[in-house]
């Protein structure tokens, strides 16, 4: 078999590699965006040269530099990290030429520096896709954090300017609380690696001690997943262009954090602690609380980007529950809807972006008859929106499913009903969008208005067959299913899917 172990680092530096080449088009935007689109496809097609061995249960290793004794900067490729890597590099290709699209169309300024930092977010999702301990994860996940700030001020207005300062103020707060955790779990195991079943095992523990850990780690990476109170950047970040709220919320940045919840459940703390001193039951009331509570505020948005955002925090509740229900099928829902949620959520904001540098209309209220002049865009919209309420044959379904089996697998009656009232939620705050685009007359300025530009309404399209797709045959292309179902057990089974 070919050797695989540099492929991880080659994966996370190639878009890194592409940042100098992009700056220096500044001038030339055709060139720069070349330059931009091919790294993502290079990225892309790394990412899949891991995937077969992946499947195969299989994990790549790569150590880099030992920082300290016993302490080695290094990267893993292992299913779970490959999983996550295979939806963030494939949705940057989509994000790339819609980015083109957007930027152009609604006449951004300083678009360099938006396709370079970019490319840097890019960069340290992948590492945090392979980071091998907490270490290495840390260093990426702050480096995401850093990257991202100039995409959410990129507009430098006074709104801007305030998102970006709560966006760091939360983020940079996170991760210190991350170092501290894993600083902790450094003395007391000996160790940062993440080991399926955790690394806990076997020592004497307190109570108060675990409590104390698992709250520094769900401070940590929970302000990332948007989980209630910790998440009220994520709708102040929607100042941001839409592209950067597709990045927030579909390919890197939430999904980092809810990847980072199960990477703390399942591969630091594990699953026997988790149960041992009741602490998925702490995780699970948070989850529980931030999906009713997004959905009921999101109805309150006129926005129509902040709609999408705390439609965001209740779904990135879906991954974190099915992290805290500790069963194998709630776990494998919950991993499922990692992928799930990526191209039902990314399709709805990519709508939300050719309405606006289309039409120039932002709020719910003035959509009234545009899906007579944006049929793709609208239809694309109805599926997201569809896949997002659970209603078969989407992707949303089969992950909201295995969700429900995972509570019942636990005789747990209330996550069911959780499930239950949110899709009803979702279709309330949804619907009344469809409504107004396809059932209410809307004004003259609609008039001579068509699609938005091709590279806006191709990814459009594309992220919204493969919310049907990924429904339909949730193992096409990538093995989805397969992966997160071997992920759960190697949870459950200490390394033995």
């Amino acid at each position: 078999m070919t050797d695989l172990t540099l492929i991880p680092l080659y994966a996370v530096l190639v878009s890194l590699v592409a940042v100098p080449f992009i700056l220096a088009s500044d001038k030339r935007p055709n060139l720069r965006e070349f330059w931009t689109i091919l790294a993502a496809v290079i990225k892309f097609g790394l990412v899949l040269l891991l995937l077969p061995s992946a499947i195969q249960g299989e994990t790549i290793e790569l150590h880099l530099i030992e920082i300290a004794p016993g302490v080695p900067l290094a990267l893993m490729a292992d299913p779970f990290g490959v999983f996550f890597a295979v939806i963030a590099s494939g949705l940057w290709i989509f994000t790339s030429f819609y980015s083109i699209g957007y930027m152009r169309g609604a006449g951004e300024k300083k678009q360099t520096r938006y396709f370079a930092s970019f490319a840097v977010c890019l960069s340290a999702t992948i590492g945090i896709a392979f980071s091998a301990n907490l270490l290495t994860f840390v260093i990426f996940y702050e480096i995401l954090t850093l990257a991202t700030y100039p995409l959410v001020i990129h507009k430098e207005n006074k709104e801007a300017i305030s998102a970006g300062r709560q966006y760091l103020a939360y983020t940079l707060t996170a991760g210190l609380l991350l170092v501290a955790a894993a600083a902790i779990t450094y003395y007391l195991t000996g160790t940062m690696d993440f080991q399926p079943g955790g690394v806990f095992g076997g020592l004497d523990l307190t109570a108060p001690l675990m409590v104390t850990v698992f709250l520094l780690f769900l401070g940590g990476v929970g302000v990332k997943a948007g989980i209630m109170p910790i998440h009220s950047w994520l709708p102040t970040a929607m100042a941001a262009p839409t592209p950067v709220s597709a990045l927030l919320h579909a390919v890197a940045v939430v999904k980092s954090g809810v990847f980072g919840v199960v990477r703390v459940v399942g591969y630091v703390l594990g699953t026997d602690v988790m149960t041992a001193f009741s602490l998925h039951e702490i995780l699970m009331v948070l989850a529980g609380i931030t999906i009713i509570l997004a959905s009921l505020l999101a109805f309150r948005q006129d926005n129509l980007k902040r709609r999408l955002a705390y439609s965001t925090v209740g779904h990135l509740s879906y991954i974190v529950l099915g992290a805290a229900l500790i069963t194998p099928l709630g776990m494998t829902g919950g991993i499922m809807h990692i992928a799930a949620h990526a191209t039902m959520k990314i399709t709805l904001f990519f709508c939300a972006g050719a309405i606006y540098v289309n039409l120039h209309k932002e709020n719910i209220s003035d959509l009234n008859g545009i899906a007579k002049v944006m049929p793709w865009t609208m239809g694309a919209f109805v599926i997201g929106s569809m896949g997002l309420a659970g209603i078969p044959p989407l992707n949303g379904f089969v992950s909201k499913w295995y969700l429900a089996m995972g509570s019942l697998e636990g005789s747990m009656v209330i996550p069911v009903l959780i499930l239950v009232i949110s899709g009803l939620l979702n279709v309330g705050y949804f619907f009344p969008i469809i409504w107004r685009a396809y059932f209410k007359k809307g004004g003259p300025e609609l008039e001579k208005h068509g699609e938005a530009s091709p590279f806006m309404v191709v990814p459009i399209m594309v992220t919204a067959v493969l919310s049907i797709l990924f429904g339909l045959f949730p193992n096409l292309f990538f093995h989805f299913f397969e992966l997160a179902s071997d992920i759960s057990l190697s949870i459950f089974n200490g390394g033995t899917p």
